[in-house]
């Protein structure tokens, strides 16, 4: 009796456990993406930047979490490139590749796929930075990240002007439509 209220104890919490967990996938191409000079895997990842991935492309995605602890990164390369993975806190600038990296992997566990688990504060923000190992690496990507709390993209500050500016203009488009009304 006593086997079995441990047994559904235990269910209960893994089962409350995985019900708050969060999980985010972004999508993408790096495939005519911007160029940097990366750097070589490692947790973090040192000087000297790669030998071979010296003008390779790259697109990187902004987020946040809202809860502390271990969460898992697992990138996905669609049609047989060799990708990169990097993740960056609070700033990301391709121009300093070593400026923030928190870790960076290749080959998770095989060419194709790159990923790695690392802890994660809430309320900070993070750049998951998505790359090809040589020059001539690139294509289409899936990047999934798993952890106990939510994760939420994080619009770039030229998403937020755009997204601004279409709201001002739609104001301004409403407030000449009432005053032609009135004075119709």
């Amino acid at each position: 009796m006593k086997t079995s209220l441990f047994v559904a104890a235990a269910l209960a919490t893994v089962c409350a456990s995985a019900a708050s967990a969060g999980t985010i996938v972004f999508t993408g191409n790096t495939s005519g993406g911007p160029l940097w000079n990366r750097p070589i895997q490692g947790n973090p990842p040192t000087p000297p930047a790669s030998g071979v991935g010296t003008a390779v492309a790259y697109r990187f995605h902004q987020f946040a979490v809202d809860a502390n602890g271990a969460y898992s990164f697992q990138s996905t390369a669609v049609g047989g490139w060799d990708n990169y993975a990097f993740l960056y806190s609070n700033s990301f600038n391709p121009l300093t590749p070593f400026a923030n990296v928190i870790v960076g992997n290749d080959d998770n566990p095989l060419i194709g796929l790159a990923g790695f688990t690392t802890n994660l504060t809430a309320g900070t923000t993070y750049f998951l930075v998505i790359t090809g190992y040589e020059n001539i690496d690139a294509g289409a990507y899936s990047a999934e990240i798993r952890g106990p709390g939510n994760i939420a993209a994080v619009p770039e500050p030229e998403s937020w002007a755009l997204m601004i500016g279409g709201f001002a203009l739609a104001g301004g488009a409403l407030r000449v439509r009432r005053s032609r009304i009135a004075y119709a």
